[in-house]
């Protein structure tokens, strides 16, 4: 097959560019916010789109005796397409010194990334990562090979309760710190609460970059119609937020007509220090009885790195139902 690798530049060059449907969906305006240093669409000899990606080499992940170079915006059509992107990819990743190739991940670890690798029985949920189960093959047949797992926990019994959770209840109420809800009135207020606290929680996390408090701002607000203010809980000390869970319904259940009997669990965070200890438990064992007690039966623990502490309070809980993995590849 012959094929041209075509540079993109803006989303309005995207936009001009005829016969873009055998790809996946693709928010264009990405391209402004996620700043990649390429973006590449690979046509035939026709000028259709069959492969796509953007590269990301200078602001991205340090990792030790390396130079990271990140792969994400990925879709392609074929094997063989996969095949001659990722060669193109890679080639233009070594050309700028980049000695490990990376993804998918688009540029952050804020943003998405990583592929499913063991999809399990139970059906994708809402803001999962959804991609066609021969990509991962299309990085594998390549040459790349895991290089971190993650995981989503599904607790089917929310009357459990974490024995760490409910002991940690007193130390915490005589430390002054109180549990409250979202307050929607003030929706990009309490983003911008969230961030200042993930901004800090995550930071030694693996492969973590910062990104702007606009952009994290920007991402989050196209949630607001699906938030139970009753699942999104703050733990706050003098005022001031000192940990967080965003819990949400499953809302894919809907599109399947189902009972959305099922909530994710998308992120919890607590400030760093030993003062906190605990409060991570705290809030997910506070924050499945309001699931129950509002009448959902599941509890999914969504995406976490194997080795997070979240991973420890969630096996107190369930069992794993999903794997994912990201993928590298020595360039040098």
């Amino acid at each position: 097959m012959r094929s041209v690798f075509l540079a993109v530049e803006s989303p309005e060059q995207y936009n001009s560019i005829q016969g873009r449907g055998d790809l996946s969906p693709f928010d264009r305006e990405s391209l402004r916010r996620h700043s990649p240093d390429a973006h590449w669409l690979m046509l035939d000899s026709r000028g259709r789109a069959r492969g796509r990606c953007s590269l990301w080499w200078s602001h991205v992940p340090l990792y030790p005796r390396h130079r990271l170079g990140v792969i994400g915006h990925f879709a392609v059509d074929s094997r063989e397409t996969a095949s001659a992107l990722l060669s193109h990819a890679c080639r233009q990743l070594a050309d700028r010194g980049c000695t490990l190739a990376v993804g998918p991940m688009d540029g952050s670890t804020w943003r998405s990334y990583r592929f499913v690798t063991q999809r399990g029985s139970a059906p994708p949920f809402f803001l999962e990562p959804n991609h066609p189960p021969e990509w991962p093959e299309h990085f594998t047949q390549f040459g790349f090979t895991p290089l971190a797992q993650y995981i989503s926990n599904l607790n089917h019994d929310l009357n459990q309760e974490d024995r760490r959770g409910r002991e940690c209840e007193t130390r915490f109420h005589e430390m002054g710190v109180h549990i409250r809800l979202i307050d929607l009135e003030r929706f990009e207020d309490e983003l911008r609460s969230i961030y200042a606290i993930a901004a800090r929680s995550f930071t030694h996390n693996f492969l973590s970059t910062p990104i702007s408090e606009r952009e994290f701002v920007e991402c989050h607000l196209p949630l607001k119609p699906y938030i139970r203010p009753e699942l999104v809980m703050f733990a706050e000390r003098e005022n001031r937020a000192v940990g967080f869970v965003f819990t949400i319904p499953d809302w894919l259940q809907a599109e399947r007509r189902v009972e959305i009997d099922t909530v994710i669990i998308k992120t919890l965070a607590v400030l760093p220090g030993r003062a906190y200890a605990g409060l991570g438990s705290r809030l997910v064992c506070r924050n499945q009885t309001m699931a129950r007690e509002l009448g959902y039966r599941h509890a999914i623990h969504a995406l976490m790195h194997t080795a997070n502490c979240s991973g420890a309070i969630s096996r107190r809980y369930g069992n794993t139902m999903r794997r994912y993995t990201l993928f590298a590849r020595v360039l040098r």
